[in-house]
């Protein structure tokens, strides 16, 4: 039994895994930078340690620190979250070589199919279809040029170690092949120290869909079936949903035993998402393994009724699933919004800032997995994200009419965020009617413009209604010198409405 978890991560992903955690009677440990003092998840934890200063590299990506603290406070497993060292090999060792479970694949695992070329390898030995493409790292710019030209334009010139959309160029004439060649494998050094590059024939209008997979250590493994990812931005993901509206039953079930086949063929351990491009034909093709848990896994959860963090601590005890495949069902829809503090109408420049005013979504079917509140500052040192905001329902189209409901609901205040881009994309027909693929942004920039007037008008009057609730409920904004009949609201009309400083 694993009795102590160090959440090695932060933000709304640690409080998620700690939420479980307390559930199951697991005490936590949070781990913290300097610029994290205050989060919600140190102050939900059992236990907390600071780690390190303000940069990731001093603190969230100190393995030593990491180490050091979860023995300090005898930790008997670690939760690496998403992101950070989720997916580092080198991390999960440590971990074994001090007696700490880590709460993940083996790093063996990781190698694998962290390694693009080999995981490609892998998937072609176990029989899962794989974009037609180098099977051997590039060793130049001129056999970059030849393979392009036999595979057929355009092609996906991609890092081997790559993520995010980091060393991946979409290459369309042969003339461009040299530069994006050097392009891709600087990014890739510098981004991932290996520079180690391959070419894939480029899918038309793909579809971004990958399936949840859980595996214990008795080589049983099931998939919790589908999530749409394709409304992306520089690949990076904006809103998903469960199940895809693109694909049927069939092919549901067709891409599920392919994703099963991929992770018993790595021998899989734990939680770990298999990606696939779908094109218009309904052709499928591997595209990677996350061996983590993803940001999107509470659309998984809400319409499976499946706690994966509290399968993920149950599986690196050694228990056997507690479930078949036949025992699992999809059930209604549910949608995820990523919200940011982020200014989308200047190329989505982070925000980072104090939150004023908060008022979190409620009401049936709405769920928010954040670490923020009122007067908690976003830091400039991470990922921008406030929080997710997940909706189920029965039906699809009830579950967009929730999340409008909800977006609508969600107010912030004091610092920029992308909650009023998120409304216009869940307006947007295509999205309303299910036909969208990865393009879904560039296709419908002109829609997803701010209208004319209602640029920021949202924040003020939140702010102004806020104060004058304030003033109306606070018994020490009385002046001594008032009249009788005057109160906190007629002294705020007093002084800033008949004196034209406000009009509301």
């Amino acid at each position: 039994m694993i009795k102590k978890v160090l959440v090695a991560n932060r933000g709304e992903i640690a409080l998620r895994v700690m939420r479980s955690c307390y559930e199951m009677g697991i005490r936590s440990v949070a781990v913290y930078s300097t610029a994290d003092r205050t989060s919600r998840h140190v102050l939900f934890a059992n236990e907390a340690e600071c780690i390190g200063g303000a940069q990731s590299s001093d603190s969230y990506l100190n393995i030593d620190h990491i180490i050091a603290a979860a023995k300090k406070h005898k930790a008997d497993a670690i939760h690496p979250g998403y992101g950070f060292l989720s997916e580092n090999a080198e991390f999960a060792r440590r971990c074994e070589a001090e007696g700490i479970t880590f709460i993940g694949p083996r790093p063996e695992t990781m190698e694998e199919m962290g390694d693009k070329i080999s995981a490609r390898k892998k998937m072609i030995e176990a029989g899962v279809p794989v974009v037609p493409g180098t099977e051997e790292p590039l060793k130049s710019a001129e056999e970059a040029v030849k393979v392009a030209k036999e595979i057929g334009f355009p092609v996906m010139l991609k890092a081997s170690m790559g993520g995010g959309g980091k060393g991946m160029r979409l290459i369309t004439k042969e003339e461009d092949v040299i530069e994006m060649y050097n392009a891709a494998k600087s990014e890739a050094m510098s981004g991932f120290g290996d520079d180690t590059v391959y070419i894939e024939k480029f899918v038309e209008e793909p579809h971004h869909i990958e399936f949840q997979i859980l595996g214990d250590k008795h080589g049983n493994v099931v998939h919790l079936f589908d999530r749409e990812c394709s409304v992306q931005r520089r690949h990076q993901k904006i809103v998903e949903e469960s199940p895809s509206p693109f694909i049927n039953d069939e092919l549901r079930k067709e891409m599920g035993e392919k994703a099963v086949a991929a992770a018993k063929a790595v021998g899989y351990v734990g939680a770990g998402t298999i990606e696939f491009l779908v094109d218009k034909y309904h052709k499928f093709y591997f595209l990677e393994m996350n061996t983590r848990l993803q940001v999107e896994h509470p659309i998984t959860e809400e319409v499976v009724g499946v706690d994966l963090v509290k399968e993920q601590l149950r599986v690196a005890a050694g228990e056997p699933l507690r479930f078949k495949q036949e025992d699992l069902s999809q059930r209604g829809h549910a949608i995820e919004c990523r919200i940011c503090a982020e200014d989308t109408e200047h190329n989505f420049m982070p925000s980072p800032g104090v939150i004023q005013q908060l008022t979190i979504p409620q009401g049936i079917g709405a769920r928010v997995d954040s670490h923020c509140y009122e007067g908690y500052e976003i830091p400039m040192y991470y990922d921008p994200m406030i929080g997710k905001l997940i909706v189920w329902a029965v039906t699809r189209e009830y579950a967009i009419e929730r999340m409008r409901r909800a977006l609508y609901e969600y107010k912030i205040t004091g610092l920029t965020t992308n909650i009023r881009y998120l409304r216009r994309i869940i307006d947007v027909p295509d999205f309303k009617k299910g036909n969208y693929n990865t393009y879904f942004i560039e296709r419908n920039q002109e829609r997803l413009q701010p209208r004319s007037g209602f640029k920021n008008d949202a924040e003020p009057m939140a702010v102004i209604a806020a104060y004058i609730d304030y003033l109306m409920n606070v018994d020490e904004n009385k002046s001594q010198d008032a009249t009788e009949d005057s109160t906190a609201l007629t002294r705020w009309r007093a002084f800033g409405l008949q004196k034209g400083v406000l009009r509301v």
